[in-house]
């Protein structure tokens, strides 16, 4: 079995496969992420719901649909109790669904849900890092203005990984999630977060801070390219960066 993972859902091998379900392994690309049965791995985690699951999770639904019913699932099952043991479970789809239920806790501010979700937006594993931003992002996306000043204090921390989940969780249109209108409108709102992760030396934050760059590309390609004219004057800026955030500019 290949250390990099399957490159595609029929190369999983079914051992591997098989102890994906039982939440004894964790996945090594999204391929082993689509492929793992959410049914299988909830009756895992919540074996209360063992003869719900595969009626309530189809492999119909997308995956970040999936992942936001599963949570739904055990929080309406187990309670909010269950959250602890979700965010080190060793499973990362099931440290997902703790972002999912985090994101799901009635009566908290934008400011605790961040402070809850650090832990898994620092997670060493890759997708668990994505569910973080991305079960976040509706409330980020309802309250940009508020999440745009917390998050810029993310900008400056140790950990590439908290830098990158500012950028990306912020992105004007994102992947697999909604857009942000504001930001589609005026990204330049946003400069407080962008400008000091633009000399950022992660080759990880370069690529979300050029994607976000390039989200904004397509609706203010105008503000975007003056932008990007004045950092190209920065030597301190990545050519990665700049490159990848003018890809969408004629």
């Amino acid at each position: 079995m290949s250390a990099k993972g399957a490159r595609s859902i029929a190369a999983v091998p079914p051992d591997h496969l098989d102890r994906l379900n039982k939440g004894l392994a964790e996945t090594r690309t999204l391929s082993e992420g689509l492929a793992l049965s959410f049914p299988r791995l909830l009756a895992t985690v919540a074996p209360s719901l063992a003869d719900a699951a595969e009626a309530a999770l189809p492999p119909t639904l997308g995956i970040t649909q999936r992942m936001a019913r599963a949570a739904e699932l055990l929080r309406a099952s187990e309670g909010d109790a269950l959250l602890p043991r979700l965010l080190v479970h060793r499973a990362d789809t099931a440290r997902g669904w703790g972002a999912y239920l985090i994101a799901a806790l009635p009566g908290l501010s934008l400011a605790e849900r961040l402070a809850r979700v650090r832990p898994l937006a620092d997670d060493p594993h890759f997708g668990v890092r994505e569910w973080a931003w991305l079960a976040l992002r509706p409330a980020i996306a309802a309250e940009i203005d508020e999440a745009l000043r917390l998050l810029v204090p993310w900008t400056a921390e140790p950990s590439a990984n908290l830098r990158r989940f500012a950028s990306e969780a912020t992105r004007p249109r994102g992947v697999w999630c909604a857009h942000i209108a504001a930001l589609k409108t005026d990204p330049a709102q946003a400069l407080p977060l962008l400008q000091p992760l633009r000399r950022d030396a992660s080759p990880y934050v370069q690529d979300s801070v050029g994607n976000w760059l390039n989200d904004a590309a397509k609706s203010r390609p105008d503000w975007v390219s003056h932008l990007l004219t004045d950092w190209r004057r920065d030597a301190s800026v990545a050519p990665r960066l700049l490159k990848r955030a003018g890809r969408s500019l004629a």
